[in-house]
């Protein structure tokens, strides 16, 4: 039987629940890509730190990579700043399991061209945010991303993905595997300086996903994050139009 096993249904169902503490902040997310790999679950147990285990489906750990868009992010008691409320990210993830069971994120990159907001979250979330030169076309049903870091001092690692969504709109179906990696509404991080881990929750409607038509993606974040790249096809590939998200405070676990 496999070490790692996967959290009871009714966990994952209960944090969609509202947090009771106060909304950080308000954003809204856009047109959103999740690629996914199932990888080997020791790999991913490896990289994460102490009091975090890998969440699985079906014996599988996944690791995701998601470009997509923000906008309107601004604090709970201000306005939406023109020019710096909205851009795009680029993020590395799996899917992780705390020691009191809860279900969550945990991010290797986020990558985004907004100075302020990485620190912000660098600072506060203690998250890996990273600055990237990120470019964006938008389709009627899609977007073309391109993404490149800093390679020794050098704008470099592109990465390109171009995709359009298809077909109806369609909620995940609890217990299934769209469900286990899309409806995610807690996030972990880790505080290296004080070796302690943090938790924060957010809350938007479960996403409306489609199905994709996928002409062009990148693994190369992978690499970029120490990890073996998978270099196949993704094993699931879906896509969101967006909702609209609340950002609660982050606590210490």
């Amino acid at each position: 039987m496999n070490e790692f096993q996967s959290i009871p249904l009714e966990a994952r169902l209960a944090e969609r629940a509202a947090p009771e503490s106060p909304v950080l902040m308000y954003q809204r997310w856009h047109e959103l890509l999740f690629l996914h790999w199932a990888v080997n679950p020791e790999m991913v147990e490896a990289s994460l730190p102490e009091g975090l285990t890998v969440d699985t489906f079906d014996g599988k750990a996944w690791i995701g990579i998601v470009p997509f868009s923000m906008s309107g992010v601004r604090p709970r008691f201000l306005p939406a700043v023109p020019g710096l409320s909205s851009f795009p990210e680029l993020n590395l993830r799996t899917y992780v399991v705390d020691a009191e069971g809860r279900p969550g994120v945990w991010f290797y990159s986020l990558d985004t061209p907004k100075r302020l907001p990485n620190c912000i979250a660098r600072t506060f979330f203690h998250l890996n945010y990273r600055m990237a030169r990120i470019g964006e076309y938008f389709y009627e049903k899609g977007c073309r991303h391109r993404s490149e870091l800093k390679v020794d001092s050098t704008w470099d690692a592109s990465q390109s993905f171009d995709w359009q969504r298809e077909g109806e709109a369609f909620a995940a179906e609890p217990g299934s595997l769209e469900f286990f990696l899309v409806e995610r509404y807690r996030l972990f991080a880790h505080d290296s300086k004080r070796k302690r881990l943090l938790t924060g929750k957010v809350h938007h409607v479960p996403y409306p996903i489609q199905r994709v038509k996928l002409e062009d993606y990148s693994d190369r974040l992978f690499t970029l994050n120490g990890i073996d790249a998978p270099g196949k096809a993704p094993d699931s590939v879906l896509a969101s139009a967006g909702v609209a998200v609340r950002i609660h405070p982050m606590k210490l676990i």
